[in-house]
């Protein structure tokens, strides 16, 4: 049943939230384990979307940029771990994509949202990228555009 409150986006200074989340080579990522790093989350909504697509293979092609830094880069959806595998394996998308199936994780950081589309109202993620840095929220983008947003990231890290 979608949650019909407004979710608040969590904001710099917030502790981020610790979470289990299934990635796109069938391994479970544990975000406890990135405590004492800087690391990207990139919420988008759908899969092999063209939004969602520019984003992803932006993120793919600047990818030695964010290694060079040491900086961990996941892409999370409420897709199905097959829509993520399927969409990392189509375009060689060289970080995890993480499978909020149950959007869980999407409500704990605020991105499950009420969205419209044609009139029709409904809940979806709201395309918002944090950086994280030992444990808390350093930087959100809200109402990301998706082209160059990799670099917009990459500058504010």
């Amino acid at each position: 049943m979608p949650n019909s409150s407004p979710s608040i986006v969590l904001q710099p200074g917030d502790t981020a939230p610790k979470f289990e989340l299934p990635d796109s080579t069938g391994q479970v990522v544990k975000f406890g384990d990135f405590a004492g790093q800087t690391v990207v989350l990139f919420f988008y909504p759908k899969a092999d979307t063209p939004g969602c697509t520019k984003e992803a293979c932006g993120f793919r092609d600047a990818i030695a940029s964010y290694k060079k830094l040491g900086v961990p880069v996941f892409g999370i959806s409420p897709d199905p771990v097959k829509a993520v595998t399927k969409f990392a394996e189509k375009f060689k998308l060289n970080f995890p994509l993480l499978a909020d199936e149950d959007h869980a994780v999407c409500e704990k950081f605020g991105v499950w949202q009420e969205k419209s589309m044609y009139g029709r109202k409904y809940m979806g993620v709201a395309r918002t990228t944090f950086i994280v840095k030992k444990g808390k929220v350093a930087r959100v983008f809200e109402k990301v555009k998706p082209e160059g947003h990799d670099q917009e990231v990459l500058g504010g890290l």
